[in-house]
């Protein structure tokens, strides 16, 4: 499947897109800016990463993870991870683009929370709706994993879409 969005196609990433999305990210590992991975964890059947194609393969990737069922979150949250766009290709609207694009597939999965984390200043996350949060308030499951040396925020997403219910989940965050 395939998504437009402005002049970019989006489009689910494949079996065969493991090694180069790896290869994408791996700067980013390299810097501390995301978490190690290897190149299995990109075939991963519980990540949908969504991509974005250039001449020389893709040049943004964002990951959309539906977390595991844990005590205090119903409904169960969603997880943004994975998100990276190939130097020398910022400021041109990929990101935004990446992230809209998940943002529709969380709502068409149904999923009323999304978390992500960032080392970054955050900023394209707050343009679409997402609050900084302690760390306490997200999935233990999840959360527990952040390196504390990286210097991550956590982020929170509350849809508002239709059947959604605003407002943070009931969750003892003491």
């Amino acid at each position: 499947m395939t998504l437009v969005f402005g002049s970019s196609q989006v489009r689910y990433a494949a079996d065969g897109d493991a090694e180069a999305l790896y290869e994408l990210s791996r700067p980013f590992m390299d810097s501390g800016e995301l978490r190690r991975r290897d190149i299995a964890d990109y075939r991963s059947a519980g990540d949908r990463f969504l991509l974005v194609d250039g001449p020389d393969g893709p040049e943004g990737c964002l990951a959309l993870r539906v977390l595991e069922t844990e005590e205090g979150w119903q409904p169960v949250p969603g997880l943004l991870h994975n998100f990276c766009v190939r130097d020398g290709r910022h400021g041109l609207g990929l990101g935004a683009r990446l992230l809209e694009a998940q943002l529709l597939e969380a709502s068409r999965a149904g999923l009323r929370h999304l978390f992500t984390a960032s080392t970054g200043t955050g900023a394209l996350f707050r343009r679409h709706g997402f609050v900084e949060v302690p760390p306490t308030l997200a999935p233990r499951a999840w959360a527990s994993g952040l390196d504390p040396t990286r210097g991550s925020r956590v982020y929170l997403r509350r849809s508002t879409g239709p059947g959604a219910r605003p407002g943070l989940p009931t969750r003892d965050v003491s």
